[in-house]
């Protein structure tokens, strides 16, 4: 009676590095390695259940990834709009 093993994948496992990457060192393109990564370790697990584990950490960098992206957005938004303001002022005096 041997239980099959389980292996975490490996997309999900990357996806969750980059996540955490994507806030400190390379924000973008580690934000969006781990949303692709980690769509790509979900479907791999749902089509493989039996030998493959670690969708909590295909999720957690699917989590950080869209979550710095959204930020780093808003932020862009918000700068742009504060500089825009500015150069308006500034046209108007």
């Amino acid at each position: 009676m041997n239980a099959p093993v389980r292996t975490t994948s490996p997309l999900a496992i990357v996806s969750m590095v980059f996540g955490i990457l994507g806030w400190t060192l390379v924000p973008w393109i580690g934000s969006i390695v781990a949303v692709i990564t980690g769509h790509l370790a979900r479907g791999e697990i749902r089509r493989a259940p039996e030998s493959l584990e670690g969708d909590g950490m295909a999720i957690a960098g699917l989590v950080l990834g869209y979550a710095m992206l959204a930020l780093s957005l808003v932020g862009l938004v918000l700068v742009l709009v504060f500089f825009g303001g500015l150069v308006w002022l500034g046209l108007n005096t």
